[in-house]
């Protein structure tokens, strides 16, 4: 994918911090767009939005507009349209570098759930269960849930 190894661009970072001049000469070894990883991985994977929008929710728009790069998606969308992708974890880790979020975190008992049920591959609906099993908020109830957990709120 990438010529130039990360180290590398930092090296030339280091000896020449000119970061106009690095943008120019690096230009393919910078990261694409949440979008436009999308769009590779839909074309990879020979899958259709259309398709991802009826596993996750048949009435969610939002979707569209999280591949066509309008909206920004929450971490917990980009993990539920990882699963209904059927990525492997390295995907959904750069999914999430490329949404401006955090990596899954196997220290994080959520994070670790979601980590397991991608490594077997599960459904959306296989991965709420084992969420569900343990006690803990399905892929889209999680940031709300989490939001309100204070407040005495139930979503």
């Amino acid at each position: 994918m990438y010529e130039k190894d990360t180290d590398k661009l930092f090296e030339e970072l280091k000896i020449k911090p000119d970061a106009e001049k690095f943008i120019a000469q690096n230009q393919n070894e910078l990261t694409m767009s949440l979008h436009e990883y999308l769009a590779k991985l839909l074309q990879e994977k020979h899958l259709e939005k259309k398709d991802i929008v009826k596993t996750i929710n048949k009435d969610d728009k939002h979707i569209y507009h999280i591949f066509d790069g309008s909206r920004n998606p929450s971490r917990e969308k980009l993990l539920t349209i990882s699963r209904a992708m059927q990525l492997n974890l390295d995907e959904t880790q750069y999914l999430l570098r490329y949404g401006g979020f955090g990596i899954l975190y196997p220290r994080n008992k959520w994070d670790a759930v979601v980590i397991a049920a991608i490594e077997k591959n599960l459904s959306i609906q296989k991965t709420n269960e084992l969420l569900q099993t343990l006690g803990l908020p399905f892929l889209n109830e999680y940031k709300e849930k989490k939001k309100n957990e204070g407040d005495g709120k139930e979503l």
